[in-house]
């Protein structure tokens, strides 16, 4: 859709155009929806700092600002590992050699499994 910008604020043009856009309009739009001044105000800020920042410098500090986002960096669970569970359950000390060559057949069985 083409648009045009007057006084800050973006004119939808009610016209198709080949291509991309230029640039998003996520803001102006939150605008037009009613969303509070504050908020658009805000993600304005946060877009200028992105934007005048260097693309390639980590952006830890932003999503740190960004609370929404935050739940995306937690470090999922780690998934339970049988083989590792497995391992930790022997004492290789207290297996004659025959339990310790089983507990490796086993231990291999669960790496396919």
């Amino acid at each position: 859709m083409r648009v045009a910008e007057w006084k800050g604020e973006v004119v939808f043009l009610h016209e198709v155009a080949a291509g991309v856009a230029d640039r998003s309009y996520g803001i102006q739009v939150a605008k037009l929806a009613g969303l509070p001044a504050a908020v658009t105000r805000r993600a304005k800020a946060v877009l200028d700092e992105l934007e005048a920042a260097d693309r390639a410098s980590p952006i830890e500090r932003m999503i740190d600002d960004l609370p929404l986002f935050a739940a995306t960096r937690a470090k999922p669970e780690a998934e339970a590992d049988p083989v590792a569970e497995a391992l930790d359950a022997l004492d290789p000390d207290a297996l004659t050699p025959r339990e310790a060559l089983e507990a490796l057949y086993r231990l291999k069985g669960l790496r396919k499994g």
